[in-house]
Order: structure tokens, then C-alpha cells, then sequence
């Protein structure tokens, strides 16, 4: 009863920040004109199931999304060359500065990957690999061949890939390593598909990708020929129970949500403009993103942000009106 009342709250918060309602969204409202987004890989699937559902709502908007990291996202932004960027990381000083504005739309994860192939796969999904195993495979080159986790009868060199475009997920990934991108060593590879691509090439590979590109949108099994590589995160060299939540997509979207997947590599992600959003079109999808479109973000294979941080988000959007 509780959750009731309290989403029957938020809906008539909506109203006074100049959100519509979903039974009143239609072409009659007269919403029209185009919104434009970039930037991060990791939101991009949400944003296209947003735009999608959004534009059945109002089909005189037109939206137009396109990937290219975050970085590309924020510069978009910030230059105006789309209303929104679609940002995987903290926003830094400097770009505040400069008048970037956020809003939170959704948490997901950055997950380490290997090779479905992997000469020493099972010992891995096993046992793990430490915070510090990997800080030394990505930062200090100290690791640099499989035999370290498992007695084998040949050399194994790691193949060390990581992200050659400025990106959340590689500021993300090295952020939970203690370092900045421009640490990672490896061989830099465009894009959260690429990457994906790059590790089931290569039966040695190792590498980092958002949750979305590493486990399917229907079957939310694995994608063939990749594994996420657990993280042995109390250090006693097993995956206890408690740790084994990647098999499926839904079984560590529910432990991103409930912190038992670190921060980071889990990571809020934003939308960005230069100063708070004026034109009606960008600030109702914000709105209704927040709101109603809230209803597709498990599907999308997304974690929903706590309602009361959704407030929180919502409640900005009041700056352009005031």
C-alpha cells in the first residue's frame, strides 16, 4: 500500500515540473520537433527503447541517437551539437565549469570478460580473479600469462585489450583499478562492440564491456563465444555463493541493484546538456524517461535508480522554469 501511495505521489509531482502524463501523451498534445543524442555505448540500447516507445506516444517528434563513448557525448553536449549526450561517468569539475548539466537516468555495470575458449576457463569461473590480479594485468604489466591461475603445459599470454575511443566504461573500469584510461595497457579497440568482438576472437583475450553487450537482449544468457569473468571480491580465492551472480543478465542486474556488485565498476548514467534543457521536447522525454519510462528499463537490461534519487532527477528539471 505504501508503494502505491507513494508512486501515485510521484506521478503528481510530475505535474508541477511540467512532465505529462502517459494517458495524455498523444499527438493532441502538440508535442513536436526533434531531439538529437550521442555519446555513450552504454546507454545507447536505453535511449533507442526510450525514443522508440516515447515517439509512439508523439509521433511528430523525431529523435535521433548515435554511439561514439562518452567522451564524444559530453563534447557533443557541451559544443550544442545535440540536446543530450549520454554520458557512462562522473562528470568532472571542468565540465562543470564549462555548464554541463546532468540527470541521472539509470545504474549499469562494467564487467571484465574473457574468451568462452579460454585454456584455463574453468579455474576462472572457479575461482575468480582479484581486484589486484587485474590492476596488475591492465596497470602494472606484472601479470601476463594465464599459467599464473592455472598449471599448464604451455605458455598462455594474456591478449590485454582495452578501449581506444575516450569512454565511461574504460574511466570507469580503471577508476575501480585506481588509475585513469590513459593507464590501461592493451590494444585499443573502438567501441563496446568491438571489444566484445576483439575478446571472442581471441582465445587468450581479455577485456571490459557494459552489461549490454555481453549477455543477450532475448535469451539474457551469455553471448556466444564471450564469458563475463567473475571478480573474487573477498580475496579467499573461490567464488563463494554469494559472488556467482553471472550466469544471466537478470541474476547480476539484481545484484548491481542490491550492492553486491562493486561501485564501480557499477556506474550511474547520465544524460547531458549544455545548461538545463529550454526546448519543451527534450525536457517532456527527460520527463517521461524519469517517469513512465522507468516501466522498460529491466526489460532493456538496466537497473532502475532508487524512486527517491528518480525524484531527485525529476526535481531538476524545475531549473529551466525558474
Amino acid at each position: 500500500m505504501k508503494k502505491v501511495l507513494g508512486f501515485l505521489i510521484f506521478l503528481i509531482m510530475l505535474s508541477f515540473y511540467g512532465c505529462t502524463d502517459k494517458q495524455t501523451q498523444t499527438e493532441e498534445t502538440g508535442l513536436s520537433g526533434k531531439i538529437t543524442l550521442s555519446g555513450a555505448w552504454a546507454l545507447y540500447p536505453m535511449a533507442v527503447k526510450w525514443a522508440e516507445e516515447f515517439q509512439k506516444l508523439h509521433p511528430k517528434v523525431i529523435i535521433d541517437i548515435s554511439a561514439g563513448g562518452a567522451g564524444k557525448g559530453m563534447a557533443d553536449a557541451l559544443s550544442q551539437a545535440v540536446d543530450l549526450g549520454m554520458v557512462s561517468r562522473d562528470i568532472n569539475p571542468a565540465e562543470i565549469e564549462k555548464g554541463a548539466w546532468w540527470v541521472s537516468m539509470v545504474k549499469d555495470a562494467v564487467v571484465p570478460t574473457v574468451n568462452q575458449d579460454n585454456p584455463v576457463l574453468d579455474t576462472l569461473l572457479s575461482a575468480g580473479i582479484t581486484r589486484e590480479q587485474f590492476r596488475d594485468i591492465w596497470i602494472t604489466g606484472k601479470i601476463t600469462d594465464w599459467n599464473i591461475f592455472a598449471e599448464a603445459n604451455t605458455d598462455l599470454p594474456i591478449s590485454v585489450y582495452t578501449r581506444s575511443d575516450a569512454c565511461g566504461a574504460a574511466k570507469t573500469w580503471a577508476k575501480y583499478l585506481g588509475s585513469q584510461q590513459e593507464d590501461l595497457l592493451g590494444v585499443g579497440v573502438y567501441g563496446d562492440p568491438g571489444l566484445a568482438e576483439a575478446v571472442i576472437s581471441n582465445r587468450t583475450g581479455i577485456g571490459f564491456n557494459n552489461i549490454n553487450y555481453v549477455y543477450d537482449s532475448k535469451s539474457k544468457e551469455q553471448v556466444k563465444g564471450i564469458r563475463v569473468l567473475p571478480i573474487d571480491l573477498n580475496g579467499n580465492g573461490w567464488i563463494d555463493e554469494e559472488e556467482g551472480f553471472y550466469s544471466n543478465r537478470d541474476e547480476i542486474t539484481e545484484a548491481i541493484a542490491k550492492g553486491r556488485y562493486p561501485s564501480p565498476p557499477a556506474r550511474d548514467l547520465h544524460f547531458v546538456s549544455q545548461g538545463p534543457p529550454k526546448r519543451k521536447q527534450v525536457t517532456e522525454f527527460i520527463c517521461w524517461a524519469l517517469s513512465h519510462g522507468q516501466a522498460y528499463v529491466s526489460e532493456a537490461g538496466y537497473i532502475k535508480l532508487p524512486e527517491e534519487r528518480l525524484k531527485e532527477q525529476i526535481d531538476l528539471l524545475k531549473m529551466p522554469n525558474q
